[in-house]
This record gives C-alpha cells, structure tokens and sequence, in this order.
C-alpha cells in the first residue's frame, strides 16, 4: 500500500507538547533487544538533530519575525522528539559500546543505502564510505576488548561482520579532494535526495558524538583512536554534504527534512520489532506530518511553489536496517585500493593524497594501527568476527 505522507494529516502542532513525564522514556535493555532497534535509535537521533541545526540556520537567515516564530514553535517539539529518541539508549551502556553500535549504523545503513542508490555517481560516494566505516568497526572493536576485555559480538550480534576495511591510515585526504560533485536538484530522483540527506545527518551526528565524547577517556590509546577517526567523520560530513545541490532554496531543504523524516519514522515503525518502541515511532511520525505540513505552507508563502514539485509522489519503499554481509564482501574485493581526486575516484596514491599522508602522520604510526599493535601484544591475536569467511583480500587475512 502506497503512503503519500501530503495527503495525510497529522497530530495538530498545539496538541503535540509532552511532559516531563512523557519525555521520560525506559531505555532499551542492550542485553535483550535487537541491534537494529538500537541502530534505529541512533539513526533517528542523528536525523532529528539535523533537523533542529537546519532550522536554527534557517532561523538565523530569514528576517521575518513570523518565520521565526513558525520555526521556534516547531522547532521545540522536534527538540521534545530528539530527547525522546536518544534517551531510548540505556546508560549502563559504555561510550565504547554506544560507538561500536553507531558504527554498525554507519556500515548498515550505508551499505543499504548504496544497494538502492539509483544514481551512479552518488552510489559510488556510499560505496567508497562505507569501506572506511566498516575498517572503524573493528579497530573500536578491537579497542573495546582492549580496554573492557569484552567483544563486539555482544553488540552487533552476527547481523555485521567484524574485520578490515580500508585501513584508517588512507582516510586522511586533503581536504580539496573530499569535496564531491553534487545532484541537479531538478533532474535527479528524488530518493537521492533523501539518501543524502540521511547519511549526512547520520555522518554529521557520529562526528559530534566523537568530538564531545573522545577526550572522557583516561587510556591514551582511547584518545588518541576517537582524535584519529573523528576527524575523518569530519572528512565524511564534507563528503557526503556536497552531493546535496546547493542551488536548493531554504523552503526545499525545510520541506525535504520533514518529508524525510516522515520516511524514517514510517519505515522503523513498519519494521520495528519492539512495542514500545514502536509505538514512539509511530506517534512521532503522526507529529512529522503535521511538522511537513507547515513547512509545505511556508513554501507557497515564500517560494510561490507548490512542493510537489520537489517532493516525491509517495513515500519510496521502506529503509531497511538488514545484513549487508555478501555486498560488503563484494566492495572489499574490488574497491579497498581507492582514494579520492578532486571530484572523482582514482586508485594510485597522487601526490597531493602522500603530502597529506605526510603531513598528517608525521612519520609515526596513526593511532589507528598502534590499537592493533596493542591489541595483539595483549591477547596474541586481532579481533575479527569472519562469519561468511575469510577475508576477500589475501593481504588482509589474519596471520
């Protein structure tokens, strides 16, 4: 059954304010509940404070004193959502468990997303991404047996595989090269639009929880690994962000956030397996198609456009959150050797990719090997879960 989130309505915004009681939800229990319903927290969690930072600079931007009112109204009830949403997570959780998890978002959700990516040149941004967030899992995991003397395993549960990707020490690019060539906003399918909205919100969330959480550790090598791959969340934020057409209005971008997140909210709750937390997705996707309504309005007021213009007809089939063992394979075995130049994909180290490298590493090894090199002085051996095999690359089997 198809769902066109314009022709529903929602809950009216005046009867969507929650109290404190309501706000204050019981957290999932991280022994008993599904991976992907906490990859689904984590996801919406970055999603909603996209949304809330998007309103904020468009508040900043406009001088209507009206817009302003409209976006605060709204823009608090997103907060009240966001609250919601991120306090599902439970606090007997680790900071390094929480991060192993958001890096099984990073590699399930982008790996899905690239499978369905109808674009070209955009499914080879997910794909290129996805290798270095898959090699940030098992260094994380790594570092949690390390550091917690516990496994991963725990943690993803089967549904991700554990083991390298494209080493860490590669990510660092200069900066030029990490720009990408965006969408025509008038000509490309309007699901891109929502994948890139998507795992730029995701990319964006996991670089600020890296940022604010990395320096709590007391290990150096902890503080040194969350340094490392948190300015590579930076480098994935630039990546993904400008594949989105910056030609795009103020009123285009509003109206794409709240379409998009009625598309999240839809697809977890059609595949929630927790009752409870159904139960959130489902209202919250009540409150977001009233929130998209309002947005529409705001773009016929200041846009003089009507947003089926650039919205699409019906919601596309639902985000999945699933194994994505056999594709990830696929891209290790065919893409491990690529870095970026300029706009564009090559795979021989350039000149200004070894500057960098220089530059960056100083001639030491990156915090990203010394885990290893840690890990195995402790335990004899890596951290990997090879559910499906060996490794695809022979130089990157276990020793």
């Amino acid at each position: 059954m198809t769902f066109n989130p314009l022709e529903q309505r929602g809950i009216p915004l005046d009867r969507q304010l929650r109290s404190w009681r309501e706000l204050n939800v019981k957290p999932i229990d991280p022994d008993h509940c599904d991976p992907y319903t906490r990859c689904r927290i984590i996801t919406m969690n970055g999603i909603e404070v996209e949304a809330i930072l998007f309103s904020h600079q468009l508040a900043r931007n406009t001088v209507d004193p009206e817009v302003k009112r409209q976006l605060a109204r709204t823009r608090y009830i997103e907060a009240q959502q966001q609250k919601v949403v991120n306090w599902l997570l439970p606090g007997v959780s680790s900071v390094l468990e929480t991060t192993i998890a958001y890096e099984q978002v990073a590699v399930d959700l982008t790996a899905w997303v690239a499978r369905m990516e109808p674009d070209p040149y955009l499914k080879q941004a997910y794909q290129f991404g996805v290798l270095e967030d898959f090699d940030h899992l098992y260094r994380y995991a790594n570092l949690y047996e390390m550091i917690e003397h516990r496994k991963a395993e725990s943690i993803v549960d089967g549904l991700t595989e554990v083991m390298p990707g494209r080493p860490t020490r590669f990510h660092h690019r200069d900066p030029v090269d990490n720009v990408r060539d965006p969408y025509t906003k008038d000509e490309t399918n309007p699901l891109s639009k929502l994948h890139a909205l998507t795992i730029l919100s995701a990319e964006q969330q996991t670089m600020n929880f890296y940022m604010n959480t990395g320096p709590t550790y007391m290990e150096p090598i902890a503080r040194q690994l969350y340094q490392e791959i948190g300015l590579i969340e930076e480098e994935h934020v630039t990546h993904y962000e400008s594949l989105v057409d910056p030609g795009e209005t103020w009123w285009e971008q509003l109206v794409n956030h709240e379409y998009n997140e009625c598309y999240l909210y839809y697809s977890f709750m059609e595949q929630e397996s927790d009752p409870r937390v159904k139960a959130i997705w489902e209202l919250h996707l009540n409150m977001e198609l009233e929130h998209l309504h309002i947005a529409c309005d705001l773009m016929r007021r200041h846009d003089g456009r009507e947003p089926q213009e650039v919205l699409a007809p019906e919601l596309p089939n639902v985000l999945t959150f699933e194994p994505n063992k056999q594709y990830l394979r696929e891209l290790l075995d065919t893409q491990m050797d690529l870095t970026t130049l300029g706009a564009g994909y090559v795979r021989e180290q350039h000149e200004r990719f070894e500057q960098m490298q220089e530059q960056i590493h100083g001639g030491e090894e990156p915090p990203s090997d010394r885990v290893m090199a840690e890990h195995e002085a402790m335990f004899g051996r890596e951290y990997r879960i090879e559910s499906e095999g060996e490794h695809p690359d022979p130089d990157l089997r276990e020793k």
